[in-house]
């Protein structure tokens, strides 16, 4: 983090009694999420505590007991948002029906940064003929999404599932298409949400074809066939995320593994423990999260019209919850 970044954060401790709905929440399943990576973390303060969480202790005591609420603050509102794994039509070998690549990602664009850009590389052909394809799928749109949750399913025809994971980016700056509709002041911002979006691009075919060229990122993917079909998409910790128990987050203000008490506010108020197991291109901020919820349309249907205040409070090993107060995130 920037020195200008540091000293504008601001980093409170507070009790966990400061914590809206705490002694209500299933503090079992966080720590069963929990569990899922800690044994990951690498720092002696984690390793102690996670040493500790694989005794089979009380949920909601060993959270009470071996961590300290702090709440991280850089001056922007809190948001909350939400991703899921979609699942998408797919088959190995092109047709007249399944058109669009699945790209995995070139051996140069892993050390040149920013690479080719969106546009370059589906309306130059910057791939064409170098066997990166993974799968073609029968729809961009769908595609298009797909790099912006970050992982899939992809279904082939004979019922095989084929799961892919986050490989990398072109470099380039995301940019939100969603934000752009609304700067054109095509759709207000209470308007916006990923089926918005879907629908009105597949409405306006030119137009929205040149809207999706607004984002010049490109994620690249990469097959994963190592996580059963009943388990979760692999987070940018490798292990598999658990719906309603994960987020993403930006780990240059959380760390990735540590507990986080979301108070989301908005239609649907959620008071949860949550572990911080992904990160995202677009999340960016002290309070910034996306939160998982799970595979297929219908947790397509709710994460996408989740745009959400509130406020997220990452719970710390209490050495490292003090020390922070003095040194601010690393």
């Amino acid at each position: 983090m920037s020195v200008a970044a540091r000293a504008e954060t601001q980093v409170s401790l507070l009790t966990f009694d400061a914590l809206d709905g705490w002694a209500e929440d299933d503090h079992a399943a966080a720590l069963a999420t929990f569990q899922n990576t800690c044994l990951d973390l690498k720092d002696p303060d984690w390793r102690a505590v996670c040493a500790y969480a694989t005794s089979k202790p009380d949920p909601r005591s060993f959270f009470e007991l071996l961590f300290r609420p702090v709440l991280v603050e850089d001056g922007q509102e809190a948001l909350f948002t939400g991703y899921f794994e979609p699942e998408l039509d797919a088959s190995l070998r092109p047709s007249a029906r399944y058109r669009y690549p699945v790209y995995a990602m070139p051996d140069e664009a892993k050390v040149i940064t920013p690479w080719y850009t969106r546009r370059q590389i589906l309306e130059e052909g910057k791939l064409d003929g170098r066997g990166l394809e993974i799968a073609w799928v029968d729809d961009p749109v769908e595609l298009f999404f797909l790099q912006i949750q970050g992982s899939g399913r992809l279904k082939l025809p004979g019922g095989r599932m084929l799961r892919v994971g986050y490989a990398g980016t072109n470099g380039q700056p995301y940019k939100s298409v969603g934000v752009e509709l609304i700067r054109l002041g095509i759709f207000e911002p209470h308007e916006v949400s990923a089926t918005v979006i879907k629908n009105w691009v597949r409405q306006n075919p030119g137009a929205g074809e040149e809207m999706l060229m607004h984002n010049p990122s490109y994620v690249f993917f990469r097959e994963v066939s190592e996580v059963p079909a009943d388990r979760g998409p692999l987070g940018a910790m490798n292990r598999s995320v658990t719906p309603l128990r994960s987020i993403a987050v930006d780990p240059a203000f959380v760390p990735l593994g540590a507990p986080v008490w979301i108070e989301k506010d908005g239609r649907d108020p959620m008071r949860r423990l949550m572990i911080a197991q992904d990160t995202g291109s677009a999340i960016k901020g002290a309070q910034r999260a996306d939160v998982f919820f799970g595979t297929g349309d219908a947790a397509g249907r709710v994460a996408g019209t989740l745009r959400d205040p509130g406020r997220m409070v990452v719970l710390l090993p209490i050495q490292r919850a003090y020390a922070m107060l003095t040194e601010g995130p690393s």
